[in-house]
Order: C-alpha cells, then structure tokens, then sequence
C-alpha cells in the first residue's frame, strides 16, 4: 500500500478534510523526500540514506483549521510555502516570541509551527493562542439572567458565594482593575478541574464525556485569557502576586475536593461566582464612565483574541469580558440543573465553542 498512490492518497486527505469542515491549507513535507513512496495519509517514506532522515519535516503535515474565522477573514491561518522555496535548515527554525523577536529553536525533532502571519502579512505575534482560537464576543446575551435558590444545595451555593465576597470588597475595594485580575486566577480553576476529573472518569469507565472535558477546558483557557489581559492593563505589584499565589493553591484544592464530593454543588457555585464577576465588570464599566478609571487603549493581546478594532479601549475589553463570564454562567448553571436531574453531563450535549 505504500509503492502507489500517491496522488490518491493526497486526494483522500483533502476530501476527508472538506468533509470534517476544515478550511486551512495544506502544508507540504519536505521536498527531499522521494516520488513514488506515499502512504495512506499522503506522508512520504524517504529513501534510505535520504537527508531527510536527518533534516526532518518542514513542519506539520495537517491542515490547520479555522474552527472561529467567521469574521470574513480578518486573520491569515498560514502562509503556504512555495514550489520554489528552497529547503528549511534542519538545525533551527526561526519563531516569534511573545516579545515579537525573531529567536532560533532546534528543530531536532522536527515539532515545527508553520510561520501564521496576520491578514496583512505580518507574523502572528502570539505563542499563546493562534488566530482560529480568537472569536468576537456575544454581546447579545441577557446579562440580568438569575439562577434563584430554591433546594438547600443552591441556598448553600449561593450564601458560600456572598460570603466570599466580603474580604474580596474589604481588600479591593473600588480598584476593579486589581479585583477582576484577582477573580480571573480563581475563575480560570473550576474549568481546569472539572475537565480533569471528568477525563479521568472517562478513562476509567471507558466512556465518552459528551465533549464536556472540552467544553470545560475552552471554559478554563478563556478565563486565563481575561488574566493575561488584566495584567495587561493592571500591571499587579509583588504583594498581589503573592496572595494571588495563596488564593489560588487553597482555592484549587478546596474546589478538587469539592468536585469529588458533589460535582452539582462544585457547578452551582461556579454560576453564582460568575454572577458576581457580571456584577462587578459592570461597576468596572461605571467607573470608567464616570471617569474614576482612565479609559486607555487596549492592549494588542485583547485586539488580537476578540478581535476588536484598532481603537478599541479599556471599556471595549471589559464589555466582552463581561459577555464571556455571562456565558459561562449559562455553562456552569446548566451542568448543575443537569446533575439535579439525577443525569450526568454526558448525557447533554455539551456546549462546545460557547463563548
């Protein structure tokens, strides 16, 4: 199966491709790789002796998808590499780092990003996320939305909830900017457990979760997202490091306890909480229109992931963060109802890519 076919092979990848709704380009192994020698995925074999054995792969042979492009293109995925370029290097492969400096990584093992440029060609500035992760926010969603407590599980919930925030608003006190940054690194852990012990559970029953491990991790990433923006903007001083640091190893541990116990109370809780993270972007947003907080510029790292206008503000980045927490409310108190009916998340579809 591997002498013939190469063509074929090729033209079976791009149709399961279309098929499975992916639209980023191709990207082209090394071309010192011999004809003639494809396998069932249109991969080469090389010839022995070849310098590709050496030289390894000029990046990933996949497609990369645009799972959230669909915004009329504002991001290139990738640059296609040209028949005419000639072969990489094999001992590097030039990266943008966070700082935007071009650095040299070894390539030994051939785990190369393709180069991902923005629409204007310039290079995807961001190692962090890629531009099929940025979205634009849902700015629609009922923001006013409750969750009333009815049982003794909710009523606990909810009284846990507005009981934590009482040394939140004693410490913080009008400094949204060092609150939201605070409630970010608790806000960020709840997805990351729950996504953990629901893929474990999964692997121990031999069980799909219902896409809920997903749904719970993109939960977790958006939030560190909201974190890597507020400090940003907000630019924490060591001692607010450090108690981020405290909060955030009793708060893990507590809530992994928690889960284990009674994931419907660990869900519940986490609705309450981002009800309160509406609650306060929105004295967030306040503030800056009263004036009590200068409305800057937005940092490139908010433009990029929410793809918001060049002159987009503070108060532009706080609204669509205030839509994601809404968002997540909806989650988390939908996976709590889903427990009360005595059911597992696996057998509700999972919200995938609700933002």
């Amino acid at each position: 199966m591997w002498e013939k076919g190469g063509s074929l092979s090729r033209a079976f990848l791009r149709l399961r491709h279309h098929r499975h709704g992916y639209s980023g380009g191709f990207y082209r192994h090394d071309q010192r790789f011999a004809g003639g020698l494809a396998g069932p995925l249109g991969l080469r074999r090389p010839l022995e002796g070849s310098p590709a054995l050496a030289g390894g792969l000029r990046g990933p042979i996949f497609p990369l998808g645009s799972r959230s492009l669909s915004s009329g293109g504002k991001y290139a995925t990738a640059r296609k590499e040209s028949d005419e370029e000639g072969p990489p290097a094999s001992s590097g492969s030039d990266m943008v780092s966070e700082s935007g400096k071009e650095e040299r990584v070894s390539s030994y093992w051939g785990v190369m990003r393709p180069r991902v440029t923005k629409e204007d060609g310039t290079a995807w500035p961001w190692n962090c996320f890629m531009p099929w992760d940025t979205y634009s926010a849902d700015l629609s969603i009922d923001l006013s939305k409750h969750h009333v407590p009815k049982t003794f599980t909710d009523k606990f919930a909810f009284r846990t909830v507005k009981i934590l925030r009482i040394p939140t608003d004693i410490f913080f006190q009008r400094r949204y900017g060092c609150r939201a940054m605070m409630l970010e690194t608790v806000a960020a852990v709840p997805g990351m457990v729950g996504g953990m012990l629901l893929h474990l559970k999964s692997l121990r029953r031999f069980q799909h979760s219902g896409g809920w491990i997903k749904a719970l991790l993109e939960e977790a990433e958006n939030e560190r997202m909201h974190l890597m923006t507020m400090v940003e903007i907000v630019q924490p001083k060591w001692y607010e490091r450090a108690l981020v640091l405290t909060v955030q190893g009793v708060f893990f541990n507590l809530y992994f306890l928690l889960y284990l116990l009674s994931p419907k109370l660990a869900h519940r809780i986490v609705g309450y909480l981002e009800e309160e993270a509406i609650h306060s972007y929105t004295e967030f947003l306040k503030e800056i229109d009263r004036g009590t907080i200068k409305n800057i510029p937005a940092p490139a790292i908010a433009r990029d992931y929410w793809r918001l206008p060049e002159n987009a503000t503070l108060r532009d980045v706080v609204v669509v963060v205030r839509a994601d927490e809404a968002h997540h409310r909806d989650v988390n108190h939908f996976a709590a109802d889903v427990h009360f009916q005595g059911k597992e998340l696996r057998d509700a579809p999972a919200p995938l890519g609700y933002h």
